[in-house]
């Protein structure tokens, strides 16, 4: 990480995620949305927000303004834009899901606010943008991992424009005749944009680099990554083709399915390299997070499996929720709290003690966590998602809420873990040597800007 900055507002992202995790899933456990009520639903709508942007999108926006500086070798973009995007997100989402809740007659008056928040997230996610593809043009020519996060801000930017027109189009507030046949078949596409050619697309291009580096594998460029990178750009140009044939007016109704089969064969390549490059590693005895990150590539292997299964079989409209649901917490998700689980570590650590490094005795980074009681909560974790899609596969309304409630506990008790961590609960004084101004603040790092 030499020369790369550190981001100011990394924890803050990633706090402000997890606070929207544990609401989204509170809010499935008791009842609120699907499968209780139809996926088209408002209260729907309220959930897979909460969850795909509060959730997934704060946490990867963080995470990438942390590792692009490190994937590109240069130092992140007008940093400053950081904190704005960060209040842009969460007051956009807010009142975004205030528009849905007057759709499902919890609110008056509030159909306006559904274009004046998708707007707000429009504009969060372009500072978001801008900070990580001006990082990625300081670079002369980009890495494997650095062009799949390339592509997905492409995506991002897709998924934002779609969400406006969404927004507008269900506000009843403009009416642009261009947007009459984005629906339905755009909604799938809207979907494919954010959860596979932005989410799926980075955390390939992330894994490929941090994966290597974990488990000290050679960084070799594989022709299987390059094959990985052609398939992921083969179905962002399919699926952008698509939405601008929609948007000119064609009739098609039915939902979209290329994009999704061609990157589910990037998928499966990048499986097959996660292998190898565990097969490869030095570092015999395997940390946690590269455990958890093993799980989840396992998850995206039986969410392909299955949603090719359910497209051969045609249920794949019936089941949508279950194999969605197995994408964001079985893949995405169960991915994002692994690697929660080293970053906060890694970043804390630096905060702490990269200053006095070499001048006093200072502590692992692995000595600021405890795995043996982080690994429970994750594997509870792991086991409530199982439940959970096979609750829905099997249409159980109340084994999928007890699972989703078991999941909530567990993100709970991962995110005390977090906060022990960060508060630097498992070092003992003697070993920290830090005095209380050192210690680093719970959501913002302290004044340290390279490592």
């Amino acid at each position: 990480m030499a020369g790369a900055s550190i981001s100011r507002w990394t924890m803050s992202y990633f706090a402000a995620s997890l606070v929207f995790l544990v609401v989204g899933q509170a809010l499935l456990a008791g009842g609120f949305g699907y499968p209780v009520l139809p996926v088209e639903a408002p209260e729907t709508l309220v959930i897979v927000h909460i969850l795909a942007v509060g959730w997934l999108a704060l946490l990867f926006c963080g995470a990438l303004l942390q590792f692009v500086p490190v994937l590109a070798a240069a130092p992140l973009f007008l940093p400053g834009l950081a904190a704005p995007a960060l209040v842009l997100l969460v007051i956009g989402l807010a009142l975004l899901n205030c528009g849905f809740l007057n759709l499902a007659g919890y609110v008056d008056h509030g159909l306006v606010l559904l274009p004046i928040g998708a707007a707000l997230l429009a504009t969060g996610f372009g500072l978001i943008v801008t900070m990580i593809g001006g990082t990625l043009a300081r670079t002369g020519s980009l890495s494997l991992p650095a062009q799949f996060v390339a592509l997905g801000l492409l995506a991002l930017t897709a998924a934002a424009g779609l969400g406006v027109a969404f927004a507008l189009e269900l506000s009843g507030l403009v009416d642009v005749e261009t947007l009459h046949g984005l629906l339905p078949a755009g909604v799938s596409l809207h979907a494919y944009f954010g959860m596979v050619g932005w989410m799926s697309a980075s955390a390939f291009g992330v894994s490929y680099r941090l994966l290597t580096m974990f488990l000290l594998s050679p960084e070799t460029e594989r022709a299987t990554t390059c094959s990985a990178l052609a398939l992921v750009v083969l179905s962002v140009a399919v699926a952008s083709i698509t939405l601008i044939a929609l948007a000119l007016g064609s009739s098609r109704a039915e939902p979209v399915y290329l994009p999704f089969v061609l990157a589910a064969g990037a998928g499966l390549i990048f499986g097959y390299d996660v292998l190898t490059i565990f097969r490869a590693r030095k570092r015999k005895a395997l940390e946690l997070n590269s455990i958890t990150s093993a799980l989840a590539v396992a998850f995206l292997m039986l969410a392909i499996l299955l949603y090719l299964l359910l497209l051969f079989t045609g249920q794949i409209e019936d089941r949508i929720g279950a194999l969605v649901y197995l994408v964001c917490f079985g893949w995405l998700s169960l991915l994002g709290l692994g690697q929660l689980y080293k970053i906060i570590a890694f970043l804390t650590w630096l905060e702490c003690y990269g200053p006095v490094l070499g001048r006093t005795p200072v502590p692992r980074v692995q000595e600021l966590v405890c795995d043996g009681r982080a690994s429970n909560w994750f594997y509870l974790y792991a086991a409530a998602v199982c439940v959970a899609v096979v609750a829905l596969l099997l249409e159980g309304s109340f084994v999928f809420r007890g699972a989703v409630l078991a999941q909530t506990v567990a993100v709970i008790g991962l995110t005390v873990e977090f906060v022990r961590t960060r508060r630097l609960f498992y070092v003992s004084v003697q070993e920290s040597k830090l005095d209380a101004q050192r210690h680093p603040s719970l959501f913002l790092p302290n004044s340290i800007e390279r490592s």
